[in-house]
């Protein structure tokens, strides 16, 4: 095959190479001369639109034909220049790879653009950084160049539509439109009624992105070989010194948690061939997983075995110390959330974990801590940036309760800072001066002193409302030309109800 640098304005391959057998002949791209003129709109349909028919050719059983339709999304114009621009717009735009460059202006962009080929590609080492787990661990993390980061993005458009085809019907990390909300819903589906199953299963893989077998994702995966070997075998730099990597995916990449699931595709059948004839039920997000079941014997002879052998084969393993069998009335911890029965009719409620409130608590209480230099309106908005954050992650599930006693405990750790700013001040004062509506009632006002700011009010968990999540539908396939409009719809809603949450805190905060 030869790599397609450039289209005419009529879209046909102006290089000689032949495309591939089954693919057309001629790609909808023309280049565009400025960054800032691109009409992005278009762009993204383009893409949508190859992306759709590498989904029917999945779904219909022509893996020929996929190969065919990824090699031109690969060397479309259009498909490049989103993923530069997802990558020159993410998080990690401003964290350099071990070159050290950035695209920052339009015209790095556009020339980064156009070298992206496949022709010659080899892709750099990683910069190794260890970043703070919540166990007191470090996590390592390889930093790609922003030029490896572009090709694995723009293989990820190719990838992203297989993943999905052959997802798991009840895997929800690192997906389109699925999220932690969907786990926990689906979750509250497996338990809440009288005659679900009482006994949950927490597995958790061991050092799951470390330790991903190569030859199994390049027997499996269906993308260029070459190029996944770049991506696995790039190594990374430590200390100044190459290190080489012999298995896992690269933790930082933009392609590693699509593969990491391609991986674990296929779990939940092996648990339900496994388990048969008694239900059992999976929800995975990443490489943390519930089954739940009737029979805790079934779970533990016949189902972690099950889950044993699906695993060894890609090079994984479960942790002993973190796979339990628990009953769900003592309760299970799952994505920050904790779901538990209560009394004799098996009430099922789901409360934010005890752990994850704790946790956040602590933040809290290091920025209050750190924020002496900080003026009070300043410490004010960092503050509620960070309640909204927490609060919201939250606000589908029985949280009211625990939104009040954080806010308690956060107006404690305030007075406490007021009081250690204004150690000859009496508390009453201090509550008369920064404190509205009492010290522990009603809406408060943090005023800034000596100044004719009003200040900025301070929110409370408690204004954000409990809104229920609908789960999104197992089976939906965003690529999927015939789950389109239900996806347009659950945007809508998604946007409706977040500018209702949004309205109504405002409304609280102006009271």
């Amino acid at each position: 095959m030869k790599d397609v640098t450039s289209m005419t304005h009529a879209g046909k391959l102006n290089d000689g190479g032949d495309t591939p057998s089954g693919a057309p002949a001629r790609l909808p791209q023309t280049p565009d001369p400025r960054w800032d003129t691109i009409d992005w709109n278009v762009v993204y349909r383009k893409v949508r639109h190859l992306q759709q028919r590498i989904a029917k050719a999945m779904q219909a059983g022509k893996p020929g034909k996929v190969r065919a339709l990824q090699w031109l999304l690969t060397h479309a114009w259009y498909a490049k220049l989103l993923a530069v621009k997802r990558v020159t717009t993410n998080d990690g735009k401003r964290t350099p790879g071990v070159d050290g460059v950035l695209w920052r202006t339009h015209d790095a962009k556009l020339r980064a653009a156009r070298d992206l080929r496949r022709r010659g590609y080899r892709a750099q080492p990683l910069r190794r950084i260890h970043i703070p787990k919540g166990n007191g661990k470090t996590r390592p993390l390889g930093i790609p160049t922003m030029r490896d980061r572009a090709m694995q993005a723009l293989y990820l458009l190719a990838l992203a539509p297989v993943a999905e085809t052959t997802a798991d019907p009840n895997s929800y990390g690192f997906r389109e439109y699925r999220g932690t909300a969907d786990a926990i819903g689906q979750g509250f589906l497996c338990l809440c009624q009288r005659w679900s199953g009482t006994w949950v299963l927490e597995g958790d893989i061991r050092a799951c992105f470390d330790h991903i077998s190569h030859e199994w994702l390049v027997a499996h995966v269906l993308i260029d070989r070459r190029v996944l070997r770049q991506f696995l075998t790039a190594g990374f730099i430590w200390q100044g010194k190459l290190f080489p990597t012999t298995a896992g995916t690269p933790q930082g990449g933009i392609i590693s948690a699509c593969l990491a699931n391609l991986v674990l595709d296929g779990l939940e059948q092996a648990i339900h061939a496994a388990a048969a004839p008694s239900p059992t039920n999976l929800i995975r997000y990443a490489d943390d997983f519930l089954v739940v079941g009737r029979d805790a014997t079934i779970l533990n002879d016949r189902v972690i075995p099950a889950i044993t052998a699906f695993l060894h084969p890609r090079g994984l393993a479960l942790s002993e110390e973190k796979t339990v069998i628990t009953s769900v009335f003592t309760g299970v911890d799952f994505l920050g959330q904790h779901l538990r029965k209560y009394g004799a009719q098996g009430k099922l409620l789901i409360t934010p974990a005890t752990k994850n409130v704790r946790r956040f608590l602590a933040n809290v209480k290091k920025l209050i801590g750190a924020s002496y230099h900080l003026s009070r309106e300043e410490l004010v908005r960092r503050l509620n940036a960070k309640i909204r954050g927490w609060a919201n992650y939250h606000r589908h599930i029985c949280a009211k309760r625990t939104f009040s006693q954080v806010d308690y405990q956060i107006e404690d750790m305030l007075i406490r800072r007021e009081r250690r700013m204004n150690p000859h001040m009496r508390v009453r004062e201090i509550y008369r001066r920064y404190f509205i509506n009492g010290p522990y009632g009603g809406t408060r006002k943090v005023l800034p002193q000596g100044s004719a700011y009003a200040g900025e009010r301070r929110l409370l968990a408690a204004h954000t409302p409990i809104v229920r999540h609908v789960k999104v539908r197992s089976a939906a396939n965003p690529y999927a030309p015939e789950h389109e409009a239900y996806f347009a719809a659950r945007r809508k809603r998604r946007r409706h109800q977040d500018e209702t949450v949004s309205q109504s805190t405002e409304r609280l905060l102006a009271d």
